[in-house]
């Protein structure tokens, strides 16, 4: 694993402030999620910089909850959002909630309505929209712009008490209809809501605006930088007015933002993931296929590997999509070399070995992992009847096949080479069985230097081995031929699957090797709920990819 990049360009402008001495040379940094959804790997992105940001420098970084849109909030996010967060590895500095906030908003309205800089608006949205102009025309100024400071007062007091319906007014700033910057054609900055807050019930009917209620906290909690995804650098003029206007914070926090994370074969969206779950396409939020951090989680993905891949993509000011595959080399870089192997066939041909002996059975011994001598060795049994992996058989083989077909030879891992003899069919034509003969002197570790044999495949003794449900997974989109993403109907796959009896032995959450198939994980929601009772493994991610990182 790489350690978090030293220099990028944020870094930079904490290096150029300590310089001056700007924050007394403090940084504080925060994470805050509004809690209306799960995370996903792009949250993970602002996750890792935010919080490896604060501590390079000795700083702290908050967890905040901007938790100001009551309607679409859950503590189900909430604590999902802790998991996650505990999860990658990080601790925060303190809790804060955005709600806590509230009366310091208020006051901090009050004083822009005091100032002339506020006015209550009486315009449906309907109208806003047809005043607010268009990228090319200005927009044209409310009828209420011009309120007098007392009756903005009176109105705002009661929005606050609760004497207005939701929608019949709103709480703008006074900034300029004709700004090139659409955000700051006088928005809004308090709405009416008569809704329960999870964390202030009934207390408050009037709910702050992100672009009014952010600048604020992170004011209140001297926060040094303020770092946001590139979609907020327009609302950066609004952010500073804000401050500016208010006029109670010196130094006042400044926002920086960077490119968001896109990657291919999937949706970066919580809205659009949220309609996933509710229409049932995915099982829920840690659905395997799903890029939430608790999906991955659940996929078996390691907190190591994702921190990896955030390292790696760096910090850009130019949004990019990143490949799927390099997610994926960096989860098998982390687990090549941590994970144990374990046979396991799918889609199994039953091979019988009809020269041995109907009653013997043997035990070879093998390595866990050929790469790692230090995670030992295990024992797996052998007799005449074995399950062989689907793809080790053919009977008409194509070119440059060389696996099991009638005639050939090849070498069990860790027992004998055999060598097909028959192929006995059912009625409608499929195999039943394949019938070989075995060679008593090329046991493994007999020291045999005999003839070589091509292929290699593994097995599972027919007499020692355990029915698994295996859930092979695929991409959740996939691109048509114009390159538009679509729900991929062939993203899970779940094939007849034996392993070696000591996988009944796994814990929630194990991961292994399943040689030749790729990495697993012994499911932490449906380990003991597969089909008939078997126990359930996720594949993490496959061997082999073609995808090498620059």
């Amino acid at each position: 694993m790489s350690e978090f990049r030293s220099s990028n360009f944020i870094h930079d402008i904490i290096d150029e402030d300590n310089k001056t001495g700007k924050y007394g040379g403090e940084v504080v940094t925060r994470f805050p999620p509004e809690p209306n959804g799960y995370l996903h790997i792009g949250h993970a992105k602002s996750i890792c910089l935010n919080f490896s940001t604060a501590a390079k420098y000795g700083g702290r970084c908050n967890l905040r909850y901007d938790d100001t849109n009551p309607e679409k909030e859950d503590m189900e996010y909430v604590n999902s959002i802790e998991e996650d967060v505990h999860w990658l590895g990080f601790e925060w500095d303190k809790k804060l909630w955005a709600s806590d906030y509230f009366p310091k908003m208020y006051e901090a309205a009050i004083e822009l309505i005091k100032k002339g800089k506020a006015f209550v608006c009486a315009l449906s949205p309907d109208e806003m929209r047809e005043y607010r102009g268009t990228l090319t025309e200005p927009g044209k100024n409310s009828p209420y712009r011009d309120r007098p400071v007392e009756e903005n007062l009176r109105l705002f007091r009661e929005m606050k008490e609760g004497k207005h319906d939701d929608g019949s007014l709103v709480l703008r700033a006074k900034i300029d209809m004709a700004s090139p910057n659409m955000n700051m054609r006088d928005p809004i900055l308090y709405r009416i809501a008569h809704a329960d807050h999870h964390n202030t019930g009934t207390e408050w009917c009037i709910y702050p605006m992100y672009d009014f209620a952010h600048p604020i906290e992170d004011a209140i909690e001297g926060v040094t930088h303020s770092i946001c995804t590139l979609e907020f650098e327009d609302h950066r003029p609004l952010y500073e007015w804000v401050l500016d206007e208010v006029g109670w914070w010196n130094p006042e926090p400044q926002q920086i933002e960077f490119a968001r994370l896109n990657i291919t074969n999937t949706v970066m969206s919580k809205r659009l993931l949220k309609g996933l779950v509710d229409e049932n396409i995915v099982e829920g939020w840690d659905d395997p296929r799903m890029p939430t951090i608790a999906g991955l989680r659940r996929r078996g993905y390691t907190p190591e590997a994702i921190r990896d891949f955030c390292d790696r993509i760096g910090v850009s000011k130019a949004n990019s999509e990143v490949e799927m595959g390099l997610l994926e080399f960096c989860v098998r870089e982390d687990l090549q070399s941590k994970l144990e192997s374990r046979n396991v066939v799918e889609n199994p041909v039953k091979v019988i070995i009809t020269n041995y002996p109907e009653d013997k059975v043997e035990e070879f011994t093998i390595e866990n992992n050929g790469k790692v001598p230090e995670l030992g060795t295990r024992t797996i049994t052998f007799s005449r009847e074995i399950w062989i992996d689907g793809e080790d058989f053919k009977e008409i083989p194509p070119r440059k096949y060389f696996r099991l077909f009638p005639g050939n030879e090849v070498r069990l891992k860790g027992a004998y080479f055999i060598k097909c003899t028959d192929v006995i069919k059912n009625d409608d034509g499929s195999i039943r069985e394949v019938h070989a003969t075995y060679d008593p002197e090329t046991r493994s570790g007999s020291g045999f230097t005999g003839r070589k044999v091509k292929g290699t495949i593994h097995f599972v003794d027919a007499s020692n081995c355990v029915p698994i449900e295996v859930r092979n997974y695929g991409y959740l989109m996939v691109p048509d031929e114009n390159g538009e993403n679509h729900i991929n109907p062939e993203s899970i796959e779940i094939p007849v699957a034996y392993g070696e009896p000591s996988l009944m032995n796994a814990e929630k959450g194990e991961r292994f090797q399943f040689f030749r198939h790729g990495y697993y994980v012994a499911d932490s929601k449906l380990f003991e709920e597969g089909k008939d009772g078997r126990k359930v493994f996720n594949r993490i991610v496959d061997l082999k990819s073609s995808y090498r990182p620059k």
